[in-house]
């Protein structure tokens, strides 16, 4: 006998059950896609929506700004006399120096300036920089006296003159790099923190390097300006004195190996106006919004694949220059 099925039962059946795994994914996606989305949001925030903070009433009416007669130094500079800042500038060339003021002046006829002449370079007594760093930092102190000075622009920077192995850089051009990037941005940083400490309010903005966070294998003084500036941030974030390490990539400056047009080599110009539009926020930032695409992108790759990258590019460069000069590579390749 044939059995008879009536619709009204077949509609009075249960659905089957969704399965727990699937509702999880379901779950685990959405957060996923919610996260991405508001990083994405942020990001599009901070890069072209964020205003800049007052620096003048926040900080104070002086900046303090160091490699400042080349490059990133000299368009953070003249940037910030846009802005309304005072300006003390410190370079090693008197003559380059003179041609900054000038050209701040026409740019903004009311900013003050005063220099020091610093060679940051220089060598000194001891292991530490004596001598001539010593008294370089006590001009500046002595500069900035009875002045309120709010902002510290550490952007004096040396690198090798070419690609080559670490035994092959003579002892007098990695200590001059050590003595720029390391001992001269602390001891800068130690003779006008304390002030700001005592006032409660300030900035120092450290320039640090891609090569920091970006190529993992670099030298110590490209992670040590980093690793200062977060230290200096945790330590002095409560007395009012924000400290940011901001990371370049490459920008078209005379310390840049990349030579040509590129969308994501910027003028020392536009970077600044990317930069000094992110002092007092985040305590690490990439200010040009392209170098933080790179970036991005670069977060992906395991580290191994970077540091491969970038020693094959250095080991091409080098033996290019070789090849130049007419010397041998000493079997290193």
């Amino acid at each position: 006998m044939e059995s008879v099925v009536v619709a009204g039962d077949l509609a009075a059946a249960p659905a089957p059950a969704t399965p727990m795994w699937f509702v999880a994914l379901v779950a685990v996606g959405l957060h996923a896609a919610v996260v991405w989305a508001g990083t994405f949001l942020a990001w599009l925030r901070r890069a072209f929506l964020r205003p800049g903070k007052g620096l003048c009433r926040r900080y104070g009416e002086w900046a303090v700004v160091t490699g400042a007669t080349d490059g990133i130094g000299r368009a953070v500079a003249l940037e910030l006399a846009r802005h309304g800042l005072h300006l003390v500038l410190v370079g090693r060339n008197p003559g380059k120096l003179s041609g900054v003021c000038k050209e701040v002046r026409a740019a903004a006829p009311a900013c003050k300036v005063r220099t020091v002449v610093f060679d940051l370079a220089a060598p000194g007594d001891d292991d530490v920089g004596g001598g001539e760093m010593s008294r370089g930092a006590a001009r500046v102190a002595a500069a900035v006296e009875g002045l309120d000075v709010g902002l510290l622009v550490n952007n004096a920077g040396a690198t090798y003159p070419c690609a080559a192995y670490f035994h092959e850089v003579p002892d007098a051009v990695w200590e001059a790099v050590l003595r720029v990037n390391v001992v001269a941005a602390t001891r800068i940083a130690r003779a006008l923190v304390p002030a700001m400490a005592a006032k409660g309010r300030g900035a120092v903005v450290n320039v640090g390097s891609g090569s920091s966070v970006v190529v993992p294998a670099f030298p110590l003084y490209a992670v040590y300006v980093d690793q200062l500036s977060r230290s200096l941030h945790v330590e002095y974030k409560h007395h009012g004195v924000d400290v940011q390490c901001q990371i370049p990539l490459y920008v078209a400056t005379k310390m840049s190996p990349v030579q040509g047009n590129s969308p994501f080599i910027p003028s020392p110009e536009e970077y600044a106006k990317a930069a000094v539009r992110c002092i007092g926020y985040e305590p690490r930032c990439v200010p040009y919004w392209r170098h933080s695409i790179q970036w991005f992108f670069a977060s992906l790759l395991p580290d191994s694949v970077l540091n491969l990258w970038r020693l094959q590019v250095g080991i091409r460069k080098r033996n290019q220059m070789k090849v130049l000069l007419g010397e041998s590579d000493h079997g290193f390749s």
